[in-house]
């Protein structure tokens, strides 16, 4: 990618509800001579959002842009070095934006939890983004950073200390507090949609190595079916539900392996789960597996979704400041290795996980891609965060306040 472009970074639907939060922190916390730009559909709304924002925007330029038109969306990719977008649900408003930023080599980043979008952008948009050297990196929000740092980290943590490979590894979210994004259901919404309408597809949401670059090399571990009831794992001592989002970030994980070179082990299995100890934790267990059906199960039936969607929030709503910041998570990722060694990943934040916590991964990743070059992994193409900025993105989190640690534990 040329170095001579006019921006570092375009925000891509900066008055969304997110997309202000994520304009936010970039005021807030990217060094001041970073070129950015607030990138939408409306000149009005993006002139109050930057006025909003301080005398740190006071220059940043307003650009016009609808996902609809091609030449627009072209000569916005083509200005900045990076281009983040909130515009969503992505498949059905992100494939141009993606198609502009591959052919012009300009990184891109989303926070997409959609796998179909997923693999149609790879299928139609790897190889040209790896000629052009765009890097293209979906779920860098709460979707899917932690869990793919993390199993990072511990890849990393165990290779140093030469104790084989990863295999059985299982992220279990301990304690999480936040709301719902209407973003986030009208996405669900739509791949349940395409689900019900597409056998193809309903066979590709439930492929759990769905993002493989190569499905036939990958190795065969079972089913690997996602959790979706509740039970006991006597070796964490927990009670263990499903946990809603691991159907998209297990994928994510499991491609990371696959453009390492399988290096996380041939032997590496992963699941995602949430975990609760103590006299109730049975119940706590049934109660989110039972939630989790019924929101997958009312959101599939009209009548039920026509229920639901007087009480789920819509596109652009969101919780209020003051629950985004009362808002935190807590995950541990576990894992055992081939040499018997067993090793623990702590990543947590303070913040709404899919708001506050959200705008400052995505921020992070969009000023690491834009920023970071030299310290970036040599790749390019459709990329996943640990693959397309690794260490380096890790560093950026941690430096603005979230926990990323690992530890031998046996």
């Amino acid at each position: 990618m040329s170095a001579e472009r006019a921006l570092d970074v375009v925000l891509f639907g900066a008055t969304s509800f997110v997309g202000r939060l994520c304009a936010e922190y970039l005021a807030r916390a990217a060094p001041a001579q970073t070129r950015i730009g607030l990138a939408g559909r409306s000149h009005e709304r993006l002139r109050e959002l930057q006025a909003s924002l301080g005398a740190r925007a006071a220059d940043w330029p307003v650009l016009i842009a609808d996902t609809s038109d091609e030449r627009a969306v072209g000569e916005l990719a083509g200005t900045a070095r990076v281009l983040a977008t909130t515009v969503g649900p992505y498949r059905r408003y992100g494939l141009p934006v993606v198609e502009a930023c591959a052919r012009a080599g300009t990184h891109y980043a989303d926070l997409t939890g959609e796998v179909t979008f997923m693999r149609e952008v790879i299928d139609r948009f790897d190889a040209l983004a790896a000629d052009s050297g765009a890097r293209i990196v979906h779920g860098c929000g709460f979707d899917s950073i932690p869990s793919d740092l993390g199993v990072l980290m511990l890849h990393e943590a165990v290779a140093a200390d030469d104790a084989g490979q990863l295999q059985d590894t299982t992220l279990v979210v301990r304690a999480m507090k936040g709301g719902a994004s209407g973003g986030t259901i009208a996405s669900l919404k739509g791949v349940l949609d395409d689900a019900r309408a597409d056998g193809e597809i309903a066979r590709l949401v439930e492929d759990p190595y769905a993002l493989s670059p190569d499905r036939d090399a990958e190795p065969s571990h079972g089913p690997e079916r996602d959790l979706r009831g509740v039970e006991h794992d006597g070796e964490l001592g927990l009670w263990l539900g499903p946990f809603i989002m691991g159907e998209v970030n297990t994928r994510v994980v499991r491609r990371s392996n696959a453009l390492q070179g399988w290096a996380y082990g041939p032997s590496f299995r992963y699941r995602e789960v949430m975990g609760f100890g103590g006299p109730l934790g049975a119940a706590q267990a049934g109660a989110i597996a039972g939630g989790v059906g019924a929101l997958t199960a009312g959101l599939s039936l009209a009548p039920a979704r026509a229920a639901l969607d007087r009480v789920l929030p819509s596109p652009g709503e969101g919780p209020s400041e003051s629950a985004r910041a009362r808002g935190f998570f807590r995950i541990d990722i576990h894992a055992r290795t081939s040499s018997g060694a067993r090793y623990l990943c702590r990543v947590a934040a303070q913040g709404d996980p899919g708001y506050k916590a959200t705008s400052v991964m995505f921020g992070e990743s969009s000023l690491c891609l834009a920023l970071d070059a030299e310290r970036l992994p040599a790749r390019a193409g459709v990329l996943t965060p640990a693959t397309a900025m690794g260490d380096a993105l890790v560093q950026r989190l941690r430096h603005a306040g979230q926990t990323f640690e690992v530890t031998r534990t046996g």
